[in-house]
């Protein structure tokens, strides 16, 4: 596996949102979704705002790969799931720091979603 540069990292952090794409079994892309994206470290992570039921999540569960739009850089990537609760729990901080001017209408099912995370690994 690949790792984000620097500049990557910086820039789709930076971004209010990131557009999804991920692959479905039949290897066609679906339709891209926007999505928050926070960082953590040398990683990125992104969670479903409709928890398990969302149709993007579970596509990118099911087949791990896909395309992702943010910041100027376009990247296919790798999901990999994340259960440890260490990483949920900066995840979380990250998510108020970052969106948390937008209220706990839009912030807490995200915090709510830890059960969705799912790391972005550069293909």
């Amino acid at each position: 596996m690949t790792t984000w540069t620097s500049d990557e990292l910086e820039r789709i952090a930076a971004a209010d949102e990131l557009e999804m794409v991920p692959v479905r079994r039949d290897s066609t892309p679906r339709a891209p979704v926007p999505v928050w994206v926070v960082r953590d470290g040398h990683d990125l992570y992104v969670r479903s705002f409709r928890g398990t039921a969302g149709t993007w999540w579970r596509t990118a569960r099911a087949t791990r790969q896909g395309h992702v739009r943010s910041g100027g850089i376009d990247k296919d990537v790798t999901f990999v799931e994340v259960t440890d609760e260490d990483i949920n729990d900066r995840v979380d901080t990250a998510y108020r720091v970052k969106y948390g001017h937008y209220g706990g209408a839009y912030v807490d099912p995200m915090l709510a979603s830890r059960a969705t995370t799912l790391r972005l690994v550069p293909r």
